[in-house]
């Protein structure tokens, strides 16, 4: 329940921060947004029972929300169509990076401090705070207002960003959220989403149940086993943005690209979910989990980037944000299922099966329902 509870608070803020970065800009958003997050972090070293738990990381939620979907705005601000699958490959992945680096620091403050959990809170929410100062001294809106770009960089971006001008005085001249939330993609690219959710939270919160209780390892033995999948899943962001940045060059159809990687990339993960079931030693697990990240995070770019494509800029905040709180919804449901299942079960392999079940049904709907050319059409009724 501890674990579900971030997740109310983080779901709706996914899209209430993108909505928000589309009025007021995403380096104010997600600025804010860091240093509530960082203090969070710290603040939960001062968690003491099951209900001050629940209040921290409720409101922790609120502070995160907003991170993925606002990157996302930003890199579709900066950077032209041609490069936005990579931009947005880079930027993800650090978040399986910072999880492969934190996995053995947090062990290494657990170690030195004999077990004192809450100074590593302390200490990450710290490093946040300095991350949030760097973020205002660096980040503008737009290639247009920032002092250090060139204006050869401003030629070069500006004219060829997905989804137009990110200009709010011309937000009457596009339909409004409510009409992009009607169209059969954006749905399927949500249900598609949530299956990569599924799948992502399920091994965020209890793959390192899992190692120690299933594959009984002992703490030095967690640092590594716990941080070589996140590596893996790092390389697969980056590859996800490179490969579909190829395909739309090669193709000269970027949302078909993209919907291409999601759905094939799904089932793959699905297929590696379920055989992970039959890992009978440390280091198969490890190494089908890996596989599990790696094609997973092949598709973490593409969700943002297909939308992208196809919606204009001045709306691209409140649309994406609504895909990513429909992905996120099973950041409730995962880990309290899981934890369910576990407690009544003891069964590694349902829990297994079932985040690979939810995972192929997220691909197969993006293959049934994701119908490109509606929201194209609307797209060029928008331009015209």
């Amino acid at each position: 329940m501890i674990l579900s509870v971030f997740f109310f608070g983080y779901a709706p803020f996914n899209w209430i921060g993108g909505h928000l970065s589309d009025k007021l800009g995403p380096r104010l958003v997600l600025g804010t947004a860091l240093a509530w997050w960082s203090t969070f972090t710290a603040l939960t070293a001062a968690g003491a029972g099951f209900v001050s738990f629940l209040v921290v990381r409720f409101l922790f939620g609120f502070g995160e929300g907003p991170q993925a979907t606002v990157t996302a705005k930003t890199m579709s601000n900066w950077f032209p169509q041609r490069e936005l699958g990579r931009a947005l490959g880079v930027a993800n992945a650090s978040t399986p990076l910072g999880a492969a680096v934190a996995s053995p620091i947090v062990v290494g403050i657990l170690e030195a401090s004999h077990n004192n959990w809450r100074l590593a809170f302390l200490i990450l929410g710290g490093v946040g705070l300095l991350f949030a100062v760097g973020w205002f001294v660096v980040v503008r809106d737009t290639p247009e207002q920032h002092p250090w770009v060139s204006r050869a960089e401003r030629d070069e971006i500006v004219p060829h960003r997905a989804g137009g001008a990110p200009d709010p005085d011309r937000a009457h001249d596009a339909p409004p959220v409510r009409r992009y939330l009607r169209e059969p993609l954006v749905w399927s690219t949500g249900f598609a989403f949530f299956g990569y959710a599924w799948v992502l939270y399920t091994f965020l919160s209890w793959f390192p149940v899992y190692l120690l209780q299933a594959q009984h390892v002992s703490l030095s033995e967690l640092a590594w086993a716990g941080a070589v999948p996140w590596v893996v899943g790092f390389l697969g962001l980056v590859a996800g943005g490179m490969v579909t940045d190829w395909l739309a060059r090669r193709t000269g159809r970027p949302p078909e690209a993209r919907k291409a990687i999601i759905v094939v990339s799904l089932l793959v993960t699905a297929l590696l979910m379920g055989l992970s079931m039959t890992a009978s030693n440390l280091a198969s697990a490890v190494l089908l989990m890996s596989g599990v990240l790696f094609f997973m995070y092949l598709t973490g770019a593409q969700y943002f980037a297909i939308i992208a494509d196809l919606v204009p800029a001045v709306r691209y905040g409140g649309v994406v944000g609504f895909v990513h709180f429909v992905s996120n919804c099973a950041g409730i449901a995962a880990p309290f299922i899981v934890g369910w299942i576990l407690d009544r079960t003891r069964s590694w392999a349902l829990t297994f099966g079932l985040a690979a079940g939810i995972c192929a049904a997220g691909g197969l709907c993006m293959l049934a329902f994701g119908a490109i050319s509606r929201l194209r059409n609307l797209e060029r009724a928008t331009a015209g």
